[in-house]
């Protein structure tokens, strides 16, 4: 049994992680903003009122813990918000670093002494973070955030590397949840399934790499 911590569990692929990991008999803390309808059925211990802006509420989180282990740490938490050239927020822009960007930094940081020997960071991210795949433009404030929280991740595996904890950054495809309006071709319950396939059986070695829900690495 895993001892895994979530952000961003009440719903979309978050709530499918906490749901099937709690499933098959991980003990799953769900840190989020707030629970949700859904997130309680899951079984999985939830701490709410945690936002990942926040480093008096990630100090929070960590206190929470007490003297817990983490084996895994799964950065979920985002937002997306689209924008064309012709129509730039930078608000927005500014708001994506935030929470996409910084919030995974601040997160593990911030639980830093929850993590050892064995532990896994995942870092919830995107094709669309990717510089070499990136054939369409648009997106501004979501690729660039997504790019940063990627160079973050990869840093952090080498940061990270002589505690024995590992990280990986993952895409799930595209998704029908709420950030996407429900317009993805992949539901979240399969994209959470693959994605737990794929971080069981990733290898430590493999640290500060970039993987596609179906199994292959993808480009920065």
């Amino acid at each position: 049994m895993k001892t895994i911590l979530i952000t961003g569990a009440n719903r979309g692929i978050g709530l499918e992680f906490a749901r099937q990991l709690s499933a098959r008999g991980d003990h799953v803390i769900a840190a989020v903003r707030e629970a949700g309808d859904a997130l309680p059925a899951t079984g999985a211990e939830i701490i709410s009122g945690i936002d990942v802006n926040s480093e008096a509420d990630v100090a929070r989180l960590s206190d929470a813990l007490g003297d817990r282990k983490l084996d895994w740490l799964l950065n979920n938490a985002g937002i997306l918000e689209r924008m064309s050239l012709d129509e730039l927020d930078f608000d927005s822009i500014e708001r994506q670093f935030r929470i996409n960007a910084m919030g995974p930094l601040r997160v593990t940081a911030g639980l830093r002494s929850h993590l050892g020997q064995g532990s896994r960071v995942f870092v919830m991210s995107s094709n669309m973070g990717s510089i070499g795949d990136n054939s369409s433009g648009g997106s501004y404030g979501y690729r660039m955030s997504k790019a940063a929280v990627n160079m973050a991740a990869r840093s952090l595996s080498h940061d990270l590397k002589d505690d024995g904890v590992s990280v990986f950054v993952l895409h799930p495809g595209y998704v029908a949840t709420d950030m996407t309006h429900h317009s993805g071709p992949v539901a979240p319950e399969d994209a959470a399934a693959r994605l737990i396939t794929l971080m069981d059986h990733l290898q430590d070695e493999s640290t500060g790499t970039f993987w596609h829900a179906r199994g292959h690495p993808l480009v920065w």
